[in-house]
């Protein structure tokens, strides 16, 4: 295959699931993917010298951008509006919804603070979920400064685990000018992560949505986008006037 081939082909499959997330009401989704694809596009347009083909690849990155414009500007509405609502659902044993896939299209430059409310970070594989999570915000394109997170606490020997484990987190992120505010509560139920920017996710198992694999050796141990998933619901809010306060049953 040459490499005009190979660029075209990665167009393709990008602009092909921006199409399927369009399809299925997934718009801040499609949004991105219908960008990547625009642009992987641009490059094929680039290196192409065959005119016919030329005005081919013009027409299509038209009805493309045409289309994506449409979107932006309909989820600019619903969003000044308060309206904004899309709900994605995560089939069990299904793979592709890493956190990458989840919150990078809500993820921007405006984007300074972040809290997490959840009950389960309290084991190993759960803070080690919540740490990809930090990883995530760490390399993506925006300015955090601060993550609140709000969970349950664990008892006797485990809870000096606990502590231990994100106490180490909070001093890793410091490293990269994010500050980790931990805070216990014990009546705690509803998982939620809301953005500065004004997202609010809802995931119904939280951050914990992921099955483990039968070892260490297996395919999606490292890749969470090869990795099998719990069913569960992701709904997803935009609030201008996004509520920060923390829960009334909170220990430090």
């Amino acid at each position: 295959m040459s490499k005009l081939a190979g660029m075209e082909g990665s167009a393709s499959r990008v602009l092909l699931r921006a199409v399927e997330l369009d399809g299925a009401a997934r718009l801040a989704e499609a949004l991105v993917c219908y960008q990547e694809g625009i642009q992987l596009l641009l490059d094929v347009l680039k290196a192409t010298t065959d005119e016919a083909k030329k005005e081919k690849y013009r027409e299509r990155i038209g009805e493309y951008m045409d289309r994506a414009e449409e979107i932006k500007k309909h989820v600019q509405l619903e969003k000044e509006a308060g309206k904004y609502h899309e709900q994605i659902h995560i089939a069990a044993g299904s793979v592709g919804n890493s956190y990458g896939r989840l919150f990078k299209p809500y993820i921007d430059q405006t984007l300074t603070e972040v809290w997490v409310d959840d009950p389960y970070i309290r084991s190993k594989h759960q803070i080690m979920n919540f740490l990809r999570f930090c990883e995530l915000l760490v390399k993506s394109d925006c300015q955090v400064r601060r993550i609140h997170l709000t969970t349950g606490e664990e008892e006797g020997p485990r809870q000096e685990e606990q502590k231990g484990r994100l106490g180490g987190l909070g001093e890793s992120l410091q490293q990269y000018g994010i500050s980790l505010e931990v805070q216990y509560s014990h009546t705690l139920h509803d998982r939620e992560i809301r953005f500065s920017n004004g997202w609010i996710i809802k995931i119904g198992r939280g951050l914990d949505i992921f099955r483990p694999t039968k070892g260490q050796f297996q395919i999606g141990f490292c890749d969470y986008d090869l990795r099998e998933c719990h069913e569960t619901t992701v709904d997803i809010f935009h609030n201008k006037h996004l509520k920060t306060s923390t829960h009334g049953d909170v220990s430090s």
